[in-house]
């Protein structure tokens, strides 16, 4: 499996990732035939939380690593803001993977500006991450946020952080632009250490899975970590990454334009919707608050119940309602202003009904209590 560089850790990643959420769904044994199967076959990234099962996750990826730590990367991460807490907890992390180092402790799911501050803070968890460092038993300090990048990249740019996590697919690459735009340029710049997760957007993207992988593993990352719980998942993402060849820009096209997922709904955010560039900036500015707001899942049309749940659960997965709400206020031309303007706009490339959308999004953000 092709490996890369992990920024300017030293480290080499294998392009598939391991991620141990999962773990927590099924029996210790079946657990390490899945990790035995995806070290053997070149893999060596592993990733968990201190959370996930309450460290029942790191205790069935500890009794491979006991016997095979020279092999892997090893991750974990840490979801408490204060210093004395993440210290505790890096040492059960390091107990339950039964190791006496991490390769990388993540400081975990980073939300917005107040709780990077805690982290950030004397007497925070950062405080415990580098004294662990210090200490030996993390050799790297690293970051993950999911939704909206802006408090990602506050972070990056603190010059603390070796490693960075986010999410990364073709779906979310429209709902949250600056992540390809703005973020992947910027670690590049600095050399961190970059790692895809949800590369299948929380499992949205299920039925297009060669797609999404072949997205994700053609972008500027060091690997694509997911969750992987049963040998038929295993043996068809190590296939996709052993068989990998990057996408061409028309291939790229292609599938921007005929993804099922985009349809004629979400807005791909290219700027050609109106006669005038000011306007389309307007329209986009608009649009991507709906993204912000609930990933532009809900579009008014009626669904199989089994595809409506799968949508319900998703939306607000990331919990930028809030945010996505107080910046559309501050919006010099919201939906219904741009209603207005509905004779300039032209046909959508990409078949969207840019009117009725922004009757959605007014719906959503806007003053409207039920949509037309």
């Amino acid at each position: 499996m092709e490996k890369r560089k992990l920024g300017k850790t030293g480290l080499e990643v294998s392009l598939l990732g391991f991620g141990g959420f999962h773990l927590i769904e099924i029996p210790a044994d079946r657990a390490a035939d899945l990790l035995t199967t995806y070290l053997d076959r070149g893999g060596n990234y592993l990733e968990i939380a201190a959370s996930y099962g309450d460290g029942e996750s790191e205790k069935k990826i500890g009794e491979i690593v006991k016997n095979r730590r020279d092999e892997l990367v090893l991750a974990s991460k840490t979801g408490v803001r204060d210093a004395e807490g993440a210290m505790a907890e890096i040492d059960r992390s390091l107990k339950n993977l039964q190791t006496d180092h991490l390769d990388i402790i993540f400081m975990h799911g980073v939300g917005d500006e107040a709780d990077l501050e805690a982290i950030l803070k004397p007497g925070g968890s950062l405080e415990a991450a580098k004294k662990a460092k210090e200490m030996g038993k993390v050799k790297h300090i690293g970051i993950t946020a999911h939704g909206q990048s802006d408090v990602l990249i506050k972070a990056l740019k603190t010059g603390e952080f070796e490693v960075m996590m986010t999410h990364f697919n073709y779906f979310d690459k429209f709902n949250f632009p600056k992540l390809e735009d703005q973020l992947l340029p910027l670690v590049k710049e600095k050399e961190i250490g970059t790692l895809c997760m949800k590369p299948l957007a929380d499992g949205f993207l299920w039925q297009n899975v060669e797609d999404a992988f072949r997205y994700v593993f053609s972008l500027p990352v060091d690997a694509v970590v997911t969750g992987m719980n049963n040998q038929e998942m295993l043996e068809m993402d190590l296939k996709l990454a052993e068989e990998f060849e990057p996408l061409t820009e028309a291939e790229k096209e292609e599938l921007f334009a005929n993804a099922e997922e985009l349809g004629d709904y979400i807005c791909r955010q290219c700027d050609q919707c109106s006669v005038s560039k000011e306007l389309g900036e307007d329209l986009k500015a608009v649009f991507r608050m709906e993204g912000y707001f609930d990933r532009q899942m809900y579009d008014g049309r009626p669904r199989n119940p089994a595809e409506y749940a799968l949508r319900d659960r998703l939306r607000f997965w990331f919990g930028d309602r809030e945010l996505a709400e107080a910046r559309y206020q501050k919006l010099e031309l919201k939906a219904t202003d741009l209603l207005t303007k509905a004779a300039e706009f032209k046909a959508c490339k990409y078949g969207l009904d840019v009117k009725n959308k922004l009757e959605i999004v007014d719906y959503k953000l806007g003053e409207s209590e039920i949509m037309n």
